[in-house]
């Protein structure tokens, strides 16, 4: 789903509410769990992509990445660079930690979520409108 808004995490002891968002890219691994009956609203996102703006890069890395950590389906999370060639990978390890790399022109992105590899050349194509 693109473009769809993220909704609420889990409530009750240990969850506090997600706020909606909107992320850049969303991927689904099964069917999607969505909030309400309006069926705009996705709950259990496995992968989230964010193209970084100067005007969205601080939210993106810090309030809105700390909310997506929240959402017990999310394993993976790209930050995608406008300024170069440049796309940073989180990835929710099975103990729960977050694992950083970074990957550069030339380089596979290896999603193990979704089982298969992106090309940060293809990716950066479709950023810089190549």
């Amino acid at each position: 789903m693109s473009g769809a808004p993220l909704g609420h995490a889990p409530e009750g002891p240990g969850h506090e509410p997600l706020h909606l968002t909107y992320p850049d890219l969303t991927v689904v691994c099964g069917p999607p769990e969505l909030e309400d009956d309006r069926r705009d609203t996705l709950l259990n996102p496995a992968l989230i992509i964010e193209v970084l703006s100067e005007s969205t890069e601080r939210h993106d890395r810090g309030k809105k990445f700390e909310q997506y950590r929240k959402l017990p389906s999310l394993r993976e999370y790209l930050l995608v660079s406008q300024d170069q060639v440049l796309v940073e990978q989180y990835t929710r390890e099975e103990d729960g930690r977050w694992s950083f790399r970074e990957h550069r022109a030339g380089t596979q992105v290896h999603l193990p979520s979704l089982r298969c590899e992106l090309s940060v050349d293809t990716v950066a194509a479709r950023v810089f409108g190549g």
